[in-house]
């Protein structure tokens, strides 16, 4: 009988890099009482987050919590107050178009890739070279075709597919090798493992996994099993706050926390591949209901 994809409990790179930074290294995005109020209704009450500047931190949390909200507010794509500090540099008041010159590549819950168009033309929509151009800044240089291709060699060998009729996995390469095209010091993604089958979720782990070896990840997701293989570190989101902070493997080892934040204990199959003697667990995959 095969293995579950996430029952290898060997750290990932992208994982060992995290928890190997130096104690005195600050994170690369610091969140700080983030609010968010859209239509009178208030979504955020002060969201606190810090991501590592190395490996995959993950953003978790219930349906329902806050977790899309808080990155698309990170992203300047709702109203938000707060600070958003990104490398020393204050973000809460910049749009997005300015977010992302700062270099924060963002992969939406829907991929939003386009279907009717190559997997090269879906990669060549999202270079900047004119941004930098003209304004130079961190990303400054020639869209980064090569580290796209060394992680992801399908998207070079499919470049004149059509986007819609890859696998979901594939799709999932094209939105994660956009964001890093254009060189960017940070990745956000947002619930990658969405709506997938088992076997795609694992080859979509596979890919974060790669992109986390280059570039920092911001990782929202439900499967946790995922998010043990992957994240260092985690924060929880509840209600629109912070409900915790930490360290992700010292959460999903306490039945009990576990349990009251994600509504799951830790010892269920998919917080770390199947108990001994047990059928190989299938991956579960949620996605967060919006206000």
């Amino acid at each position: 009988m095969t293995s579950s994809p996430f029952s290898d409990q060997r750290p990932s790179p992208s994982a060992h890099s995290s928890s190997s930074l130096p104690s005195t290294a600050g994170p690369l995005l610091s969140v700080r009482d983030l609010r968010v109020v859209i239509d009178g209704l208030h979504i955020l009450h002060g969201v606190d987050l810090d991501v590592a500047p190395a490996g995959v931190t993950a953003l978790l949390g219930r349906n329902g919590a806050g977790k899309t909200t808080t990155v698309k507010a990170v992203m300047g794509l709702v109203p938000r107050t707060g600070s958003i500090r990104f490398s020393g540099a204050e973000l809460s008041s910049l749009p997005t178009h300015l977010v992302v010159r700062h270099g924060i590549g963002y992969a939406p819950e829907d991929r939003g890739i386009f279907a009717g168009l190559t997997v090269a033309e879906n990669l060549r929509l999202a270079e900047r070279a004119a941004e930098r151009a003209a304004g130079g800044g961190s990303g400054a240089g020639e869209p980064n075709y090569a580290l796209v291709h060394e992680l992801f060699p399908e998207l070079k060998q499919r470049a004149g597919q059509l986007a819609g009729t890859l696998s979901g996995g594939q799709q999932q390469m094209v939105a994660i090798g956009r964001t890093l095209l254009n060189r960017n010091r940070l990745i956000i993604a947002d619930e990658p493992t969405k709506g997938l089958a088992p076997k795609i979720v694992a080859e979509v782990a596979d890919v974060l996994a790669r992109a986390a070896e280059a570039v920092p990840v911001l990782l929202v997701e439900q499967n946790l099993a995922l998010v043990r293989r992957l994240a260092g570190t985690c924060a929880v989101l509840a209600d629109g706050r912070t409900a915790h902070r930490g360290d992700t493997a010292e959460l999903l080892a306490d039945e009990e926390a576990a349990r009251r934040l994600l509504g799951v204990g830790s010892r269920h199959p998919l917080a770390g591949g199947p108990r001994p003697g047990a059928s190989p667990a299938t991956p579960v995959v949620t996605a967060e209901v919006k206000p």
